[in-house]
């Protein structure tokens, strides 16, 4: 089973998701019987791809995120900011 297939959630695969709608309405029973199974590859494999660098970029925000706090905290620790309360 794919994901929901729907424009604005993919538009750098729109080209592809468009054929396989298309074989879709062209070939009603054969969808059931693989006849657009390549398209579905396809568009599983983009989809795919397209999910994983976005985790892999979210990951990476996450640990710069990280070091910036971590920096942070250093610097108020040494100069002595008595604002900041570490614990």
């Amino acid at each position: 089973m794919h994901p929901p297939l729907t424009p604005h959630r993919h538009p750098l695969c729109l080209e592809i998701i468009e054929e396989f709608q298309k074989c879709h309405l062209e070939h009603p029973i054969g969808k059931f019987f693989g006849e657009c199974t390549e398209l579905k590859v396809k568009v599983c494999l983009f989809i795919a791809k397209r999910v994983q660098s976005c985790e892999a970029e979210g990951k990476f925000r996450t640990k710069q995120e990280a070091s910036r706090k971590a920096q942070n905290y250093k610097e108020r620790r040494n100069c002595g900011d008595l604002s900041f309360v570490g614990y």
